[in-house]
């Protein structure tokens, strides 16, 4: 979906609503990175229209920590984001890392519309809120 100026928008994730009480809208850089961390955690056969759409980077999260697995879950992670983002980014690194219960994903990559370079951290599991 395309907003204004050709950037690219769509509903915010997560789901929120905004001050008028209507689903929440986000754009541009913002929403790029809202799609990876969607496509980051989200586990194939999850969604049911698109049983292949995800990672599956979260069962990762308590796998003993390897250069190997690390290598493993990189590339998957790569060829994840190219499958289903492919048109709006080009990414350029991919650093996973799994350590008790929590697992750390950060992506270096270009948003095609804009040519500017963007790196985007996410943590999930571990202890806390």
């Amino acid at each position: 979906m395309n907003g204004m100026n050709g950037n690219p928008s769509g509903v915010t994730f997560p789901l929120q609503f905004d001050s008028r009480g209507q689903t929440a809208q986000t754009s541009g850089d913002a929403h790029v990175r809202e799609l990876i961390e969607q496509v980051l955690f989200t586990s194939p056969g999850e969604r049911v229209n698109r049983p292949d759409f995800g990672s599956g980077t979260l069962q990762l999260v308590f796998t003993p920590g390897s250069d190997s697995v690390a290598s493993a879950v990189q590339f998957l992670v790569r060829g994840a984001l190219q499958q289903w983002l492919g048109d709006l980014i080009e990414v350029r690194d991919v650093d996973v890392q799994a350590d008790d219960g929590t697992l750390l994903v950060q992506v270096g990559y270009i948003v095609r519309q804009t040519q500017q370079p963007q790196v985007a951290q996410f943590t999930r599991g571990g202890a806390g809120p």
